[in-house]
C-alpha cells in the first residue's frame, strides 16, 4: 500500500473519495485539523498554545504542525501506508513534508490531483445542504442528490441547512487561494514523478474507480 496526498479545490469531493480509500484499505486517515483539535484537549504547554491559538482564529505555526505530524506518522497503524489531509497548504509545507518523511523512511508515494471546472464547483458550493443532526450532505443543484423533500433530511428527517461560507464570494476567495498556493504544490510533485491527476467532473463512483486504479498501480 502506498502513502497518498490528495490535492483538490474546495467541494470536489476529497472527504468522499478519502473515505472510501480507508474503507476498502484499512489505513490511517491522517488529518492535521484532527490532530491540532486533539492536542489542544491536553494539560500540557503545546496543548494549551494549540487551543489558545485555535480558539483566537490564528493558525498553529509550521514548526508545531511539523512536530506533530512527525510524531503522528511515528504510529504503527501508518507502516502500510495513509491518507494526509490538510497537509501542505503551500510549497514550503511540502518540502518539509518530504524532509519528514526522508527522516522517518516513507516514501511520498501518489499525489492524486482532483481536477474540478469551477463552474461545477459553484453549482455544489451554492447547492449543499447539511442536516443539522446526522450531518448527511445534500445538492439541490443535483438531482441525484438532491432530498426528496425539500430542507428535510431523507435519513432521519432533520432539518437541512446551508454552510454560512457556501456562496459565489466565498468560494471566489477560497478558490483563488486554492490556485495560489497549491499550484506551486502540484508542480513540486510533478518533477518527482509521484503525481496523478483524476477527472472530478465524472460521479463519485466513477472517480473512485479512478483513484483505485492509481492506487493499485505499481
Amino acid at each position: 500500500m502506498k502513502n497518498i496526498m490528495f490535492i483538490a479545490p474546495p467541494a470536489a469531493g476529497k472527504g468522499t473519495q478519502a473515505e472510501k480509500i480507508i474503507e476498502k484499505y484499512h489505513i490511517p486517515h491522517i488529518s492535521t485539523g484532527d490532530i491540532l483539535r486533539e492536542i489542544s484537549k491536553e494539560d500540557s504547554e503545546i496543548g494549551n498554545y494549540v487551543f489558545e491559538t485555535l480558539a483566537s482564529g490564528k493558525l498553529v505555526k509550521d514548526e508545531i504542525t511539523y512536530q506533530l505530524i512527525e510524531e503522528r506518522l511515528k504510529k504503527e497503524d501508518c507502516k502500510n501506508g495513509f491518507i494526509i489531509d490538510g497537509f501542505p497548504r503551500n510549497l514550503d509545507q511540502a518540502i518539509e513534508y518530504d524532509n519528514i518523511l526522508k527522516r522517518l523512511g516513507y516514501q511520498i508515494g501518489k499525489v492524486i490531483v482532483i481536477n474540478v471546472e469551477e463552474k461545477i464547483l459553484e453549482k455544489r458550493i451554492t447547492g449543499r445542504r447539511i442536516c443539522e443532526n446526522c450531518h448527511a450532505v445534500y445538492n439541490i443543484n443535483e438531482e441525484e442528490n438532491a432530498p426528496q423533500i425539500e430542507s428535510i433530511c431523507d435519513i432521519c428527517g432533520g432539518k437541512l441547512y446551508q454552510r454560512s461560507d457556501d456562496n459565489i464570494e466565498a468560494f471566489k476567495t477560497r478558490y483563488q487561494m486554492y490556485l495560489e498556493k497549491t499550484i506551486p504544490i502540484i508542480e513540486h510533485y510533478k518533477k518527482q514523478n509521484v503525481l496523478y491527476e483524476v477527472n472530478g467532473n465524472d460521479n463519485v463512483e466513477n472517480i473512485a474507480k479512478e483513484i483505485d486504479k492509481i492506487i493499485r498501480e505499481n
